[in-house]
């Protein structure tokens, strides 16, 4: 026999008082309830193990106290440690996130946008595939972008330095001496950013090194699209003796592909990505790669979400940068004709 889950009117039986009373004490309204009438009610929620209906209480407050987190792609260990940061500070806040994931997904991400219309969550943190500004404007709810700040202009947005983490890792090429790098970036989205390609381009400019663009690929953001493009690199008749990935998932496909090749990284080609995931210190050769601040990221957006739900007093939008470091690594040497 299933038992029966005891309410708020149990409470307030147990403990001798009213209904409305039990429920100023579990609200915390305490002022105007006499402590000894406090603890008789709190005892009863603890001999009955009451616990206070969610959903009744969002009905009364107009709040779910839930929010989403709207990513494109949760198999990629990145966004694990976004999320972890993100529910540690909504936790403290007594709420709950709710993951969406829409696999790179426009619409996909777009049905998961017309559930916000539904008021089904009280607000939402998203890394957006095909969402702009003016689609976000149109939820009216309280949102954190996990994007840069000019494509966002009207909401607090939290990102990785993407300038500095590319600077980083050109930087780091040109000082072991090479000259002709590949640079393998995502896909064309709806939300155009060529921050990785100009980024490239602009450090190779300033280095006098030319700008070749059977050099400077688009792949998917997966191992696939990392092994195709540096089958595409070998068969040029200049093969580059560097390649940059955007993420670390694209370089360890560019790893797998010299491997098969019979390509040796990093004496033949020397290889790095970028967010430093797990895989990335246990490949082999151990892959070198810009840090990403994932944790970090995660929790700052939801401590800016959860101070937009509560209104705080901030009239104006925060773009947030946080700082990457280069992890140097086995996958990158000085190319062997330097």
């Amino acid at each position: 026999m299933i038992r029966k889950r005891p309410t708020l009117r149990d409470v307030a039986q147990l403990a001798g008082v009213s209904k409305a009373t039990a429920a100023r004490v579990i609200n915390g309204d305490n002022d105007i309830v006499r402590e000894s009438t406090r603890l008789r009610v709190l005892e009863a929620v603890h001999q009955l193990k009451y616990e206070r209906n969610a959903v009744a209480g969002s009905l009364r407050s107009e709040r779910t106290f839930m929010v989403a987190l709207s990513i494109p792609d949760i198999t990629n260990p990145f966004w694990p440690e976004v999320a972890r940061g993100v529910q540690d500070a909504v936790e403290q806040g007594g709420f709950t996130v709710v993951f969406m994931n829409n696999d790179w997904d426009a619409e996909r991400e777009s049905k998961h946008l017309r559930r916000m219309h539904q008021k089904q969550f009280d607000g939402l943190i998203i890394n957006p595939t095909g969402t702009l500004n003016t689609d976000l404007l149109d939820l009216h709810i309280p949102i954190v972008v996990l994007a840069s700040g000019e494509a966002f202009p009207d909401f607090d947005t939290v990102s990785s330095d993407s300038t500095q983490a590319v600077r980083l890792a050109m930087e780091h090429l040109i000082g072991l001496g090479h000259r002709r790098i590949g640079l393998i970036a995502g896909p064309e989205r709806r939300r155009k950013s060529h921050t990785h390609r100009d980024t490239y381009i602009k450090v190779c400019s300033e280095h006098g090194l030319d700008i070749d663009a059977e050099l400077m690929l688009r792949k998917s953001f997966s191992q696939q699209g990392g092994y195709d493009a540096m089958q595409e690199f070998f068969a040029l008749e200049h093969p580059p003796s560097a390649v940059f990935a955007v993420n670390d998932i694209i370089a360890l496909g560019a790893l797998r592909a010299a491997q098969s090749a019979g390509v040796r990284v990093p004496d033949d080609v020397s290889i790095m990505g970028m967010d430093d995931i797990f895989a990335a210190a246990t490949a082999y050769p151990p892959l070198t790669t810009i840090a990403k601040p994932k944790y970090d990221i995660g929790r700052t957006a939801a401590q800016f979400l959860l101070e937009r739900i509560e209104d705080a007093p901030v009239d104006f939008m925060r773009h947030s940068l946080l700082p990457c470091t280069l992890e140097k690594r086995g996958s990158t040497a000085p190319p062997a004709l330097a």
